[in-house]
């Protein structure tokens, strides 16, 4: 058997909130490993959104989820294919622990993080979601095919400031975030081998070797392509602690693997949880504040319009605003 993975973040150009990356896994047969998963579960699962259609949308997070149109069919996608994997929500703590295990710590030094335990499903019918859980992981037994589960790395607002300041810029950090949730899955399916990882691209660039030597320590990465649109590399020999045979970043990378868009949908989803927390905490000091998603200009005027409630809760200025 194989080991399939697909990584993508949330959160990485807002100024508030945290930013989230998502490595989602699936275990195939070695003649699946390469086929196009959007295919192989086409009976329980659409790459496309149609009102007609009673199969699960599974796409482009930014396609959707709208916030105005509120979180309802993102929920519904992310929480069917935890079901898939076999996690049991209960509340928001559950899913940190069960998802992200190290940041449970770090967010309870936030005090619009501590303390929030909001029940999931937010808005869906949670029979509905094990129903629709159960068609899908019945199209994916007749190829094989089996969801192991979302590996998430949680960065709030001050431990991203840390890290940049550390690295050098919020590249850096992400790719950072993006490899540890790789070494994550490598330990947790030790018999598997972790044959392919699609990750979806941020910003311009086009050369990873040197970040794969280093990640993976193999005896020797051979680049297959370096295009605007694909970086592909092949490891050979990798060290003793695992680490994938190859490793591609593809521009889009959401509209071209099913696994990339689910990474990208379930780290849409706990940054959404989050600001929900935030949101709440803020909305509960200051009469009549709108809530914000966080990005640039949205975040002046939320920030301006919390200054008074911001200086008397006598929080660290870092804890609050991402360094961009």
């Amino acid at each position: 058997m194989s080991i399939l993975i697909g990584v993508d973040e949330a959160g990485y150009g807002p100024v508030l909130g945290p930013l989230v990356v998502t490595a989602a896994a699936f275990e195939t047969p070695d003649a699946v490993v390469e086929d196009c998963l959007w295919h192989r579960l086409r009976e329980s699962i659409t790459p496309r959104m149609s009102k007609r259609d009673g199969r699960l949308p599974l796409f482009d997070s930014k396609k959707l989820y709208h916030r105005e149109e509120g979180l309802g069919t993102l929920e519904r996608t992310a929480l069917t294919l935890a079901a898939v994997g076999g996690f049991e929500w209960g509340c928001f703590a559950d899913l940190i622990r069960a998802v992200a295990p190290d940041a449970a710590a770090a967010m309870g030094e936030y005090p619009w993080y501590r303390g929030f335990d909001a029940r999931l499903p937010t808005v869906c019918d949670a029979t509905a979601i094990r129903l629709r859980a159960n068609a899908v992981m019945h199209d994916a037994a007749r190829s094989g095919i089996r969801f192991l589960g979302y590996f998430t790395e949680i960065l709030p607002e001050g431990h991203f400031n840390r890290l940049v300041a550390t690295t050098g810029n919020k590249a850096v950090a992400s790719m950072g975030l993006v490899l540890r949730t790789m070494h994550r899955v490598a330990r947790a399916v030790p018999d598997g081998r972790v044959v392919r990882v699609c990750i979806d691209r941020q910003g311009g660039r086009t050369h990873y070797r040197d970040v794969l030597t280093s990640a993976f320590e193999p005896s020797r990465v051979d680049i297959l392509e370096e295009t605007d649109e694909r970086s592909a590399y092949q490891l050979m020999d990798r060290s003793e602690g695992g680490g994938p045979e190859r490793v591609e970043f593809l521009t889009r990378g959401e509209s071209k693997q099913l696994p990339i868009a689910l990474a990208g949908i379930w780290s849409k989803y706990v940054r959404e949880l989050c600001m929900t927390a935030f949101n709440a905490w803020w909305t509960s000091r200051v009469a009549g504040l709108r809530p914000t998603a966080g990005y640039y200009q949205d975040a002046q005027r939320f920030l301006a319009e919390i200054e008074p409630a911001f200086r008397e809760a006598a929080v660290p200025r870092d804890l609050l605003v991402r360094q961009r």
